[in-house]
């Protein structure tokens, strides 16, 4: 059997030339943060590794299971059972066993927040859907901190994608959630993320959209293209490539349709046109 001795300048070659070597040694020494293990998460920790970023923290409580196979990148028979994290914390190493990785295996959490973003560079959303109330307080405290942060929603077979700068508006301002009952922030969470619903042509069965029992449809495709889109954008923030396009604009690839969209929500969730959105898909889903 041949014998392999890791060198990270060869592993991580082939990106050169759509950067350069400063920039993947600058890549090397950058620290990132990654709640969620499953959909997105698992896929953005793959790519970025593969990227040559050095350094991470991840954070998840979940075991895989079989409803995960058709989109989660660490679900296999073999991880049947097995936590989320140390899945991919190992597939993770398998590529770069130089990298740094600090593990929060009860996932994020009010008491230790601060150490989950202490030092690292950018903030990437890796939550479930549904999962709110830390969502909004990681969001909170990166603007506090003064961390860029992104997410990128799997929406049927594109991606949907903000990112919040710490000049920018906030997630709060964005969104409006304050003050709203649960079912109606899922509500503003999802049309503020996808305001051109390029996604809707094709969503053939609206059965399948429960917030009261907190399951929507999902593809692998879409995942895949989250995770390509969320490193792009690690990319001209790490190293200063711009432009990047911060809320309130929002953007949207459907990979089904081949269609881009890029707007500006002014006033977020709170612009006319959007509030009459959001009662329109409340009165749809919201009412029995």
């Amino acid at each position: 059997m041949t014998s392999y001795t890791f060198s990270y300048d060869e592993a991580f070659s082939r990106n050169i030339g759509w950067i350069t070597k400063d920039e993947q040694e600058s890549l090397r020494h950058s620290k990132i943060a990654i709640a969620g293990m499953g959909g997105v998460g698992g896929s953005y920790l793959i790519t970025l590794t593969r990227l040559g970023v050095g350094s991470f923290h991840i954070a998840d409580f979940d075991l895989f299971e079989l409803p995960n196979f058709n989109r989660q990148i660490g679900a296999r028979v073999s991880s049947l059972g097995q936590t989320k994290i140390s899945t991919l914390a190992s597939m993770a190493y398998d590529i770069n066993p130089e990298l740094k990785l600090i593990s929060f295996t009860e996932g994020v959490q009010v008491r230790n927040l601060d150490e989950f973003l202490e030092g690292v560079d950018i903030y990437i959303d890796g939550l479930d859907f549904f999962a709110l109330d830390i969502r909004r307080k990681i969001f909170m405290r990166c603007k506090e901190k003064k961390i860029p942060a992104i997410t990128v929603a799997p929406i049927g077979m594109g991606a949907a994608f903000l990112i919040f700068s710490p000049e920018g508006m906030s997630f709060e301002d964005y969104f409006r959630m304050e003050n709203q009952p649960p079912k109606s922030q899922i509500i503003r969470f999802l049309l503020g993320l996808a305001p051109a619903g390029l996604h809707r042509p094709y969503f053939i069965d609206k059965t399948s959209f429960n917030i009261t029992h907190q399951r929507v449809p999902s593809t692998g495709l879409s995942c895949e293209l989250c995770a390509g889109i969320a490193t792009a954008q690690v990319i001209k923030l790490l190293l200063n490539r711009g432009p990047v396009y911060s809320a309130p604009w929002y953007q949207h690839f459907d990979a089904y349709t081949c269609r881009f969209v890029r707007g500006k929500l002014r006033f977020g969730n709170n612009g006319l046109f959007q509030r009459i959105r959001i009662a329109l898909a409340e009165n749809k889903y919201l009412l029995d």
